[in-house]
């Protein structure tokens, strides 16, 4: 099945050249503006420069958590902070500077940050601001089946590490990474509007030239992409990145094709209160989705329930007493037993691994904590996948949900999406290393080449667990249980499991 969903994800795949040289930005009225080889190109191009708008090396259009992740690399690079940017996002934050009072309770959309994302962070200094504001490692997770045949405990000690991820709120992430850009020298502009129409003139000139030409060279190799925002204005950019989710404009604009469809299921998510603090991350498999509690700190967790749209709208409606008794249903007796050791109920059918356990393996099962008051408002909203054919074509390249979706079951979406933006900056770099233009589609194709097969990868593996436990089956039941011991006691599995959840392995098992 998850080959099968790979091979329909993974259409139309490029081949690669050898990046050459980007440009440096000029200003719109100079004399020397970007023009084709066609003289009364040249005079058209001219105008337009001075009368429409600013150019820009790099437009990136959305400036939510991912679009934000890629302005703050860019602005962390020696080769890449010098470039202009523009940002295009009518959400207020970006120009107001958010004010996080740690008082107030926490926002129910909030990320679970693997360590390899939290590296990233560090590694342009946007993590420090996400320590000074709320947030919660966890080191331990409980993963366990409504049938009561089998559960499987990870913990960081496992693989050698002090946590398996880290539950911070959206709108910290997002503060952290604008912070982080605001603190440095970077060349931005901030445009508060929406973007309503784009054009790529295409070019068959060369794409060689040097770093210090004039935007008549520029011209002369290929051209610009044209923005026209919602509030009148227009500007130019050798590079266009969508940001913008998962109804991209610039995906749409650009004419990229995806492949996707919706699940029969949507997420009731919000933030409750327990009377002691949560440290371990939990979720249960029920007949209609999982159900996961994540610790955010503070005595605080996050709700992430997936179920019927039905089921989501009645949950939703509930008085708050009535929400609070299913969740805790749901997350004890509820629709089952608890699991006991084992398939078999004992661990004879693992002794022989027994030698070489890890030290979770010995952990019995255990009962989340009991939530008692809710703390914020419910929010629902319905679930798909998505997955753009292609990623970058001239002048345009796509990152995060733009370029794909997926089930929330494991937290992923988000971490993908920054190794998206990091990975793009680090393309771009390598690009203005050996000269080539930015928005040349050989060097863009790079980006895509690196990213696509991992996306696939993590895709393909959460449609096959939402799949999976979407089929209340006898036979299929006991499968399911197998495998839950079978992480839990199979040492070199449940070690590949947890670095592949955690972003420090690219392929899952034993790859």
């Amino acid at each position: 099945m998850n080959r099968m969903i790979a091979r329909r994800l993974s259409a139309n795949t490029y081949a690669l050249r050898i990046p050459r040289k980007a440009f440096s930005s000029q200003a719109p009225g100079n004399d020397a503006s970007s023009v084709s080889a066609c003289p009364s190109h040249e005079h058209e191009v001219k105008l337009s420069l001075k009368n429409d708008g600013q150019l820009y090396d790099v437009a990136i259009v959305g400036g939510g958590m991912v679009g934000m992740a890629l302005a703050c690399s860019l602005a962390r690079m020696p080769l890449t902070k010098q470039l202009n940017v523009a940002i295009i996002d009518s959400n207020p934050a970006l120009q107001n500077k958010l004010i996080i009072k740690k008082e107030d309770p926490p926002d129910p959309r909030v990320s679970t940050v693997t360590p390899a994302t939290i590296s990233l962070f560090k590694d342009v200094g946007a993590w420090e601001y996400v320590l000074q504001n709320r947030h919660a490692f966890f080191d331990k997770m409980q993963v366990w089946d409504y049938t009561g045949l089998g559960y499987t405990r990870y913990e960081a000690r496992d693989i050698n590490k002090e946590a398996l991820g880290c539950v911070v709120e959206n709108k910290v992430l997002h503060y952290a990474l604008l912070s982080c850009m605001q603190n440095s020298e970077f060349q931005k502009t901030i445009y508060s509007s929406r973007l309503t129409s784009m054009a790529v003139h295409r070019s068959s000139s060369s794409t060689r030239a040097n770093s210090t030409s004039s935007t008549t060279a520029l011209h002369n190799q290929g051209n610009l992409a044209k923005l026209d925002l919602s509030d009148g204005s227009s500007l130019y950019a050798k590079l266009v990145v969508g940001s913008d989710g998962g109804k991209s404009r610039v995906r749409e604009l650009a004419g990229f094709k995806t492949t996707g469809w919706s699940y029969p299921q949507n997420a009731i998510i919000c933030t409750v209160e327990h009377t002691v603090e949560n440290q371990c991350a939990w979720q249960r498999f029920l007949p209609a989705g999982p159900i996961a509690l994540l610790p955010i700190g503070d005595k605080f967790s996050n709700i992430v329930w997936t179920m019927s749209p039905k089921e989501a709208s009645d949950c939703n409606s509930m008085k708050e007493d009535d929400f609070i008794k299913a969740v805790n249903h749901a997350l004890d007796y509820g629709y089952g037993p608890h699991p006991k050791s084992s398939l078999l109920g004992n661990r004879d059918i693992f002794s022989w691994l027994r030698a070489d356990a890890t030290s979770s393996a010995k952990e019995s099962f255990e009962v989340p904590p009991k939530v008692v008051k809710l703390a914020s408002a419910r929010m629902v909203f319905p679930l798909s996948l998505r997955h753009a054919n292609d990623y970058a074509s001239k002048r345009v390249a796509l990152i995060g949900d733009a370029a794909h979706t997926v089930h929330p079951l494991a937290g992923q979406g988000v971490n993908l999406g920054f190794e998206d933006a990091f990975a793009l900056s680090k393309v771009i770099a390598e690009g203005i290393a050996v000269g080539t233009d930015i928005g040349e589609v050989s060097l863009l194709k790079k980006y895509e080449a690196e990213r696509k097969p991992a996306n696939i990868m993590m895709m393909a593996v959460l449609d096959g667990f939402q799949k999976a436990y979407s089929v209340d089956f006898g036979p299929l039941n006991i499968l399911r249980a197998a495998a839950f011991n079978g992480a839990h006691y199979i040492s070199p599995l449940k070690r590949s499991i947890i670095s592949f959840a955690t972003g420090e392995q690219k392929l899952p098992l034993f790859s």
